[in-house]
C-alpha cells in the first residue's frame, strides 16, 4: 500500500549539482549553451555548483524576498523535517543513488552549505532572484535551459490545473531552448492526472513535449521527466 509523503506548503529544499544532472539526465553541453534558471531553486547548490564550473545559471524562488539568514534557518528546519518524515517511509523509496536516509540527510547538509556560501557573498547574491510561478521577473525568451526540480505536478493536491497550464506556458515563455520539468507524480506517488491536456496545450503553444528518462528514480514510479523543445 502507498503511503503519502505529508506536506503543507512548498518545502524549501536543498540539492546538489550531480544530483540535478542525475535528474534531468543534463548534459555538460547544455549548460554551455547559454544562461540556465533553476526555477523554485530553494536551498539548492545547483547554481552555486554550476557557476564553479563556468556555467551561467541563476534561481528563482518566492523566499529570496526575504532576509539571507531566514534562508538559511528555513532550509535547516526543512532537512530536518524531511529527514522525519522520510524515516517512517523508507520502504517506499528507492535508495539506490543515496544509499540510506543518514546519507540522503548529509546530502542536503552540504547542499545547503554550499548554496550559502555562494548566496554569503554580494556577487553570489546576485544569481538568486525573488519570484515565482506563474509570473516570472524576466522577459521574453531571456534562458536557453529553464528547470523545475519538485514543484509543478509534485504539488498536484495544492495547485489547480490552471496554475500547472499558466505556470508551463510561462516557463516557455521565459526560454529560447528548452524546459525540463521532474518529476511527474504528486507527493501521493500517482502520476499527476492531466499530463495529456497539459502536453496539448504546449503543443498548441509552439513547443514539442516529450518525456525523458531520469537517472535518480528516488521517489516511486519517478523515472520519467517533462521536456520541451522551442
Amino acid at each position: 500500500m502507498k503511503r503519502a509523503y505529508e506536506q503543507i506548503g512548498v518545502a524549501m529544499t536543498c540539492r546538489s549539482y550531480e544530483e540535478y544532472v542525475r535528474m534531468f539526465n543534463l548534459l555538460e553541453d547544455e549548460l554551455a549553451q547559454g544562461e540556465t534558471l533553476d526555477i523554485a531553486g530553494g536551498g539548492s547548490s545547483f547554481t552555486a555548483e554550476a557557476r564553479e564550473r563556468g556555467y551561467a545559471a541563476y534561481a528563482v524562488d518566492p523566499r529570496y524576498k526575504g532576509d539571507f539568514e531566514h534562508w538559511i534557518a528555513e532550509a535547516e528546519a526543512e532537512i530536518e523535517t524531511s529527514t522525519r518524515k522520510l524515516a517512517g517511509l523508507t520502504e517506499h523509496y528507492d535508495w539506490t543513488y543515496y544509499g540510506d536516509l543518514e546519507r540522503h540527510r548529509a546530502g542536503r547538509e552540504a547542499s545547503l552549505q554550499r548554496f550559502a556560501s555562494h548566496a554569503a557573498d554580494i556577487r553570489g547574491r546576485e544569481c538568486y532572484i525573488p519570484g515565482g510561478l506563474p509570473k516570472l521577473p524576466f522577459e521574453d525568451g531571456r534562458f536557453d535551459l529553464v528547470l523545475c526540480s519538485h514543484f509543478l505536478f509534485l504539488y498536484a493536491d495544492q495547485f489547480n490545473e490552471q496554475f500547472h497550464l499558466d505556470s508551463v506556458r510561462e516557463m516557455m515563455r521565459v526560454s529560447r531552448g528548452t524546459v525540463l520539468i521532474y518529476p511527474l507524480i504528486s507527493l501521493r506517488l500517482d502520476p499527476y492526472p492531466q499530463m495529456e491536456h497539459i502536453m496539448e496545450e504546449i503543443r498548441k503553444h509552439g513547443g514539442r513535449p516529450e518525456l525523458f528518462q531520469s537517472r535518480l528514480p528516488f521517489i516511486p514510479g519517478s523515472i520519467h521527466g517533462l521536456k520541451i523543445k522551442l
